[in-house]
């Protein structure tokens, strides 16, 4: 560890709230899908930061139109119009097929208007309308309104109390949501594929099940594709794949490629429930975020582009399915879809030890809820690399199983 490292380390512990369990290195640069330390130590990079640089790193036009715009103006009060605000709007209206866009900053904040816009259109139908709900293992931001969304009680912890008017239901059991909603509810929240809770795509046609619940009780349904969407499962929305269209949907982590961005689309039924003061933000959609936006709209919903996350995700999870069959005891479960995968393990015991021995070894990944291997690479990954991953992931298993 260099001097350097451990100065880093010191001011954090010394100035920084201890709310992240970080990995002890400190990053410093990357290009495409490869990142570097400070100390020069090279990783390949299989986590993306969390589903969202979607085009690697040092992406040149990415780069370029970030520079050129902020050379002009980075940022703009929304009591103003701007030329890459109305672009993206544009833009993710037309890929998503609903009436109005809303720009933020945060997939939380995505989420917080996805439920008050819900809540709002639900109040002009009966005022007791109000019930929203969400599933067991969900994950939908740290707000108080997303964090009570969030079906997942270790959360919740020391919080209370929380927002009123949530409940659970398991995900893809639709006989448990029949149970649970009524006329009362106004909109049912799901992420179109979980994503801190496991890696879980619906199964059994779920969400055309779900669509049809809500439709019959007057509910909305809000899609949450906050790391499924922009592409990851090969398509652009990931309920695309699963032949449903939501009221209402969330964006954020890839959209700019990594400019902090969040966004929320409506149909335009919906969108007649806000008028001018019921929501705002002063930095969401500013011109250097949506600058960045523009770009990651106007590449990864090309149909080449699309087509090869589709191909390279079928190949990486193959890959995945051989590494269990060689391991069965040790890794029990494969799943997802596209370029968001996870290996689930047989316990917990090692999930977070195999995460530090692939990094030791130049390879970044995850483990979610202690023994799900996930891999949310950026979409522009080879061939070459998926099979770098998995011979490390082979040998690091190796020495466990």
């Amino acid at each position: 560890m260099s001097e350097t490292e451990q100065q880093i380390f010191e001011t954090y512990a010394k100035d920084y709230l201890p709310v992240f369990n970080r990995y002890k290195i400190v990053l410093d640069h990357g290009d495409g899908v490869y990142v570097w330390d400070i100390a020069g130590r090279k990783y390949l990079d299989f986590l993306g930061g969390i589903a969202v640089n979607v085009l690697g790193h040092n992406y040149p036009s990415l780069v370029a139109a970030i520079a050129s715009q902020a050379a002009k103006i980075i940022h703009a009060s929304n009591l103003y119009y701007t030329k890459p605000q109305a672009d993206a709007a544009e833009k993710l209206a037309a890929l998503s097929g609903l009436g109005k866009v809303f720009f933020c900053n945060s997939g939380a904040e995505a989420n917080e208007g996805a439920i008050k816009i819900a809540r709002k259109y639900a109040c002009r139908i009966h005022p007791e309308k109000s019930q929203i709900l969400t599933a067991w293992d969900s994950f939908h931001g740290r707000t108080l309104a997303t964090l009570t969304a969030t079906g997942q009680p270790k959360y919740h912890e020391g919080l209370g109390p929380l927002p009123a008017g949530f409940d659970y239901i398991r995900y893809n059991d639709i006989a448990d949501l029949e149970a649970k909603i009524s006329d009362q509810t106004a909109a049912v929240m799901l992420e179109t594929i979980q994503g801190e809770g496991g890696v879980y795509p619906p199964e059994d046609n779920y969400l055309k099940k779900v669509r049809a619940l809500c439709d019959q009780h007057g509910a909305l349904l809000i899609l949450d594709e906050i790391q499924a969407g922009i592409g990851r499962a090969g398509t652009f929305f990931a309920y695309e794949k699963y032949g449903v269209k939501p009221d209402i949907v969330t964006l954020a982590k890839g959209l700019a490629g990594g400019v902090p961005i969040g966004a929320f689309a409506v149909t335009n039924e919906v969108a007649a429930a806000f008028h001018a003061g019921d929501h705002g933000t002063t930095f969401g959609g500013n011109p250097l975020a949506c600058a960045a936006a523009n770009v990651v709209l106007d590449t990864v919903p090309q149909k080449e582009f699309l087509a090869r996350v589709e191909v390279l995700g079928a190949y990486f999870k193959q890959k995945l399915v051989e590494l269990q069959k060689k391991y069965p005891a040790f890794i029990v479960d494969v799943r997802g879809t596209g370029l968001m995968l996870g290996a689930e393990l047989a316990s917990d015991a090692h999930g977070r030890d195999i995460v530090n021995m692939c990094l030791e070894k130049g390879v970044i990944i995850n483990c979610t809820v202690g023994k799900v291997l996930r891999f949310l690479p950026p979409l522009i990954i080879t061939e070459p690399q998926i099979d770098e991953v998995v011979s490390v992931l082979d040998d690091v298993i190796s020495r466990y199983a």
